[in-house]
């Protein structure tokens, strides 16, 4: 079973990188699950690392890859639209009966959506980065994005895309939603 905290490198892009590659198998794990009660672990975990990766990369890397060239607010901003909709599409997921089609048609379209947007990181904002920063930025950042990570919202909050709306309103929504996670957890 994939887990959430992985062994990973110092350098922001490598851990991006890695988190993309988990995020992927965790998809497939949810999706090829033995039965449709199994779905149920593995999507919560995968529903928290989408909600605290997009929220650290929302307040870490995008601002700087803004900083960065003169195409930045345009890559950006692409990149942001992609993540409200994969935001929408998953809280509408998450109302859904895990055990339905319908769960299962969503979730292959949110799949799609978000390798395609992590490919769409990749070859856009990751290059601007590895240009533009030296060694010790990029493991500053590494480190940023992990503090990130540690303090987000574990759920969606679509409308809630930009670092200073996720400074502002994320660690109340971090803090409802692990509230709300713990809840679930105990009562099964």
């Amino acid at each position: 079973m994939a887990e959430m905290i992985i062994e990973s490198p110092d350098e922001v892009v490598a851990f991006l990188k890695a988190q993309h590659n988990l995020i992927e198998d965790m998809f497939d794990e949810v999706l090829h699950a033995s039965n449709p009660e199994a779905r149920e672990e593995p999507f919560v975990k995968l529903r928290q690392l989408l909600a605290v990766h997009e929220t650290a990369e929302e307040m870490i890397v995008h601002p700087r890859v803004r900083r960065e060239t003169d195409s930045g607010d345009d890559i950006v901003d692409a990149r942001l639209k992609e993540e409200h909709e994969a935001k929408e599409l998953l809280a509408q997921i998450e109302k859904l009966d895990i055990t339905s089609q319908e769960f299962v048609g969503e979730l292959t379209k949110l799949r799609e959506a978000v390798l395609d947007h992590a490919a769409h990181e990749e070859s856009e904002e990751f290059p601007v980065l590895q240009r533009n920063l030296d060694t010790d930025d990029l493991e500053r950042m590494g480190s940023a994005v992990r503090a990130a990570e540690a303090i987000a919202p574990t759920r969606p909050h679509p409308g809630v895309e930009s670092a200073k709306l996720n400074f502002a309103l994320g660690p109340f929504a971090s803090m409802l939603d692990r509230a709300r996670d713990l809840i679930g957890h105990a009562l099964g």
